[in-house]
C-alpha cells in the first residue's frame, strides 16, 4: 500500500510562488508515474502536470504550462514549484500514483487511472 502526503500549500499573491511536495512511503515507486491534480468545490478534479518514474518525460494541463514546473526529486518524491500564480489556480491539490514502466508520460492524464492518492493540500491565490 502507498501512502502519499503533500505539503507546501499556502495563501500567496497573484505573481507568486509556491512548492509543492509529496512524499510517498510504504514502497518504492519505482516504475510508478506520479502526477499532481486539482479541484475546486464543485467541480471534477483537474489534471495538472505528471512525471514518468525516472523523471525523463513529463506532461502538462495546457493552463500550467510556462508557469509550473513538476520534478522528481528521487523516486518516492515528487515537487511541483508553481510560479506566476493566478487567481483560478486556487484549488486543492492532490499527489497521486499509478504503475508505469514507461519513461514517457503522453497527454492528459485522468485522474480514474490513478490509484494512490494523498490528502490534499490548499492552495489560495489572493490579494
Amino acid at each position: 500500500q502507498v501512502q502519499l502526503v503533500e505539503s507546501g500549500g499556502g495563501l500567496v499573491q497573484p505573481g507568486g510562488s509556491l512548492r509543492l511536495s509529496c512524499a510517498a512511503s510504504g514502497r518504492t515507486l519505482r516504475n510508478y508515474v506520479m502526477g499532481w491534480f486539482r479541484q475546486t468545490p464543485g467541480k471534477e478534479r483537474e489534471f495538472v502536470a505528471a512525471i514518468a518514474w525516472n523523471g525523463g518525460g513529463t506532461v502538462y494541463a495546457d493552463s500550467v504550462k510556462g508557469r509550473f514546473t513538476i520534478s522528481r526529486d528521487n523516486v518516492n518524491t515528487v515537487a511541483l514549484q508553481m510560479n506566476s500564480l493566478k487567481p483560478e489556480d486556487t484549488a486543492d491539490y492532490y499527489c497521486a500514483a499509478r504503475w508505469s514502466p514507461s519513461t514517457i508520460v503522453l497527454g492528459r492524464q485522468s485522474p480514474a487511472d490513478f490509484d494512490s492518492w494523498g490528502q490534499g493540500t490548499q492552495v489560495t491565490v489572493s490579494s
